[in-house]
């Protein structure tokens, strides 16, 4: 059924399996007779060597297998044996996702880019340049794969809510609506694990008061749902499973609320092994944390540091420095403080995550009036060091400038590093 582009419309552009998708492109584009990893049990994730790390992406004969994101590689290979492993590389990912983001920026003036992979499109008002909603759609997803060899999906809706939703239907390479007088035929009869915004511990909760479709949900009173999940929770699940959305695809990204940095480790930090590992990890994720940050003019207060016991347990704490900062070594002085305070050295620990929040724009950091003038000529300095760092990495790469104290201990740092 045409739908006239006058009224509200919103698409969501969602590449699929962008990681292995890009690799995949990637790999035929200098070897023509490559296999295509999209058509054989494949994935993209951890040290593709030493078999660690999580998976980050896979194929759809990987899913088959019952491979799935986000699971440990070793465990996936026990799913999958012959399972085909590639690294990621995150400079090609950057480049296809602007080459993405420049084709539907010719659609529309209104594009959103959501993350690295998906992007909304406000094409309300364009009905002066195309037909409909459906034909402009097919149009943008064939030339995306046409042009840079890989398929998207495309959600379409009078909401991003809702043209989230469609945009997962069946893939891949698909166009799919899900208007609002469309809900109840094409959303509700789904099971209520599958609503955006729901995750598994309220999709289990809902199960068990017998609520297991979408639909279910949607037809109990919302009184009910704000006693069972307080007034937040239960307001926002009620008007997600009935399409209620009023936000806005904007073309203004929000400002930053912290920077982090995770990784996954090759070998557990224990109480055996702590004093060789675990420094040169903080400090290494304490130096990619600081350094993000000056490259984006970003100082800020609060340091968290969390892990993850080999039991899958988390932890994490946190504490408010005396003055915002970008300095790595601020930064691993109280990520080390934090740790301390938080590790039970009994519990072997597979992830160590260091993540810095209450960001201020490095145009405004208040002047400690207490401190001597000898300080201030001091962290300048310190920061036109840090400048010309940073300068070097930019030009020649992450790794030709590292510190010293990093480079005897660089097998330790692990694998599967995520950047927040």
């Amino acid at each position: 059924m045409e739908r006239s582009l006058k009224n509200r419309t919103i698409f969501h552009v969602d590449v699929n399996s962008a990681y292995l998708s890009w690799s995949a492109v990637s790999i035929l584009r200098e070897h023509p007779g490559a296999v295509d990893l999209r058509t054989i049990p494949s994935a993209v994730g951890g040290d593709v060597e030493k078999r660690h790390g999580v998976i980050l992406a896979k194929s759809i004969p990987a899913k088959r297998f019952g491979v799935t994101t986000g699971e440990p590689v070793a465990q996936a290979l026990r799913k999958c044996p012959d399972l085909v492993l590639v690294s990621p590389d995150f400079r090609i990912y950057n480049a296809f996702s602007q080459r993405f983001i420049a084709i539907l920026n010719e659609y529309s003036p209104v594009v959103e880019q959501a993350s690295i992979d998906e992007a909304y499109v406000d094409m309300t008002g364009t009905h002066l340049l195309y037909h409909d909603a459906l034909s402009v759609a097919y149009e943008i997803k064939d030339r995306i794969r046409r042009e840079l060899g890989f398929t998207v999906n495309i959600g379409i809706s009078d909401s991003k809510l809702l043209a989230k939703m469609a945009s997962d239907f069946e893939k891949p390479d698909k166009v799919h609506t899900l208007y609002s007088d469309e809900m109840e035929e094409k959303m509700w009869p789904l099971p209520v694990g599958n609503m955006f915004g729901i995750g598994k511990a309220t999709a289990a909760q809902l199960q068990a008061m017998g609520m297991k479709t979408i639909g279910d949900v949607a037809r109990q009173d919302k009184k009910l749902l704000i006693s069972k999940f307080g007034v937040k929770s239960g307001t926002h699940l009620y008007d997600s499973v009935n399409g209620i959305s009023h936000s806005e695809v904007t073309t203004e990204r929000e400002d930053r609320k912290s920077y982090g940095n995770s990784v996954t480790l090759s070998e557990d930090v224990t109480k055996d092994n702590y004093k060789t590992m675990l420094n040169p990890i903080l400090l290494s994720l304490s130096d990619t944390v600081a350094s993000r940050m000056r490259k984006d003019g970003a100082k800020g207060i609060t340091v968290t540091v969390q892990l993850r016991t080999s039991e899958f347990v988390n932890h994490s704490r946190q504490d408010t420095l005396a003055k915002p900062t970008d300095d790595a070594d601020v930064i691993y002085g109280k990520a080390k403080e934090l740790f301390g305070e938080l590790w039970n050295k009994n519990d072997r620990v597979r992830l160590i995550g260091v993540t810095v929040s209450n960001i201020q724009d490095d145009t405004f950091v208040q002047m400690n009036l207490f401190e001597e003038q000898t300080e201030h000529e001091t962290d300048e300095k310190k920061e036109n060091l840090l400048k010309v760092t940073d300068e070097i990495r930019k030009k020649f790469g992450k790794t030709s400038i590292t510190r010293g104290s990093l480079i005897k201990n660089s097998d330790t740092a692990g694998i599967g590093s995520k950047e927040d």
